[in-house]
């Protein structure tokens, strides 16, 4: 099974890229193309990138070429990891509406591409923001269950982990969910928290004590609240203070907030456990593994009534993913996760061109 990262010279791109190669996920037998654009600083850092590869991983590693037209792309499993992001500079605005205004055009370009060349379309897994709106563009050209965001999976990642702090334990002893949007609109599934080796009665009371009165309804407003105060500390050079005023945070608003935090402060987006997420979902594709994770796709109302993306637990296949995996939620969960759809939806629309729409 061959794989190709669009974006493999960004900083998301590379650390997959060694990941891959580092679990020896892909065989002797496969090919990786790194993909970026033709000309200038993108195309030299990928000579640079595949010798550093060719070095390190020589031993066992596969076929890895260098690609710089999107024409060109040409594999079983496709990672779209390329396109802008949010600054890094604390001063900058964060607007994510204008964060899909840029990249569109790209998701169409390289959607396009891959749908026009011969045979069964590629699997292709969205990293890139807005992960939605990356989702929604593939989807609707290569068929829906061809294509899942990797944002779920990097944002439940993100809650277990946190929860298993919280408990003392470590993150694969703990089956926790996040659904809906990756970003304000996220949706931690309190009520089907299981931590292996814990009593049932002290997850409870963990998770009665996280809720305490507040309402998932309110979290979208919390998550931005706390953001902005986490950025302020930021700004005035306290980032030590903003570091535990994020710690001080329930584990769910951790799992939200901790990443913006790790964005402004490392130079750098939080590409190790971005590669990592997207590492995940590769190695379960390439051997087969039914493995049921949260991602972002395209439904057509066969979970919850709804249409159009949204994270939701699916069940993968070696092609993409297979179903929804049934998940019982509370009454609040599930009008959180139809609010998300709504917010996905609006946000998605406002990026895209009207006669674009439904194509």
């Amino acid at each position: 099974m061959n794989l190709a990262v669009i974006g493999a010279a960004g900083s998301c791109g590379r650390q997959l890229a060694v990941q891959l190669l580092d679990r020896r996920v892909l065989p002797e037998s496969a090919r990786l193309q790194l993909v970026g654009h033709r000309g200038g600083h993108s195309e030299n850092e990928l000579w640079g990138l595949m010798s550093d590869l060719e070095d390190a991983f020589e031993d066992g590693a596969p076929t890895i070429e260098l690609v710089v037209d999107a024409s060109e792309v040409n594999a079983d499993v496709v990672v779209m990891m390329a396109g802008a992001t949010v600054s890094t500079d604390p001063n900058a605005s964060v607007d994510r509406s204008a964060l899909g205004q840029a990249n569109y055009r790209m998701f169409i370009e390289f959607a396009d591409a891959l749908a026009a060349r011969p045979g069964l379309p590629p699997t292709v897994i969205v990293q890139s923001n807005p992960v939605e709106l990356g989702v929604k563009v593939f989807a609707e050209r290569l068929g829906r269950k061809q294509v899942l965001g990797a944002g779920g999976w990097t944002d439940t990642l993100r809650l277990r982990a946190e929860i298993a702090m919280e408990l003392g334990v470590r993150r694969p002893q703990v089956e926790a969910w996040i659904f809906g949007q990756h970003g304000d609109f996220l949706i931690p599934i309190w009520s089907q928290v299981r931590v292996q080796g814990i009593a049932p009665e002290e997850v409870a009371a963990l998770v009665e004590q996280v809720r305490a009165d507040r309402s998932l309804a309110d979290m979208p407003q919390q998550i931005r609240t706390n953001k902005i105060h986490m950025l302020e500390l930021v700004r005035s050079g306290q980032v030590r203070a903003a570091y535990d005023m994020v710690q001080s945070l329930t584990p769910d608003l951790r799992a939200a907030v901790k990443p913006f935090f790790t964005h402004f402060t490392a130079g750098h987006t939080t590409e190790v456990v971005a590669a990592h997420a997207v590492a995940d979902i590769v190695e379960s594709l390439m051997i087969g593994r039914q493995q049921v994770i949260p991602a972002q796709v395209l439904l057509e109302g066969e979970w919850l009534g709804l249409h159009g993306v949204v994270g939701a637990p699916v069940v993968l296949s070696m092609s993409g993913w297979e179903h929804i995996y049934p998940v019982e939620m509370n009454t609040d969960e599930t009008a959180a996760v139809k609010a998300a759809a709504e917010a996905i939806s609006a946000a998605n629309n406002a990026v895209i061109p009207k006669k674009c729409k439904g194509k």
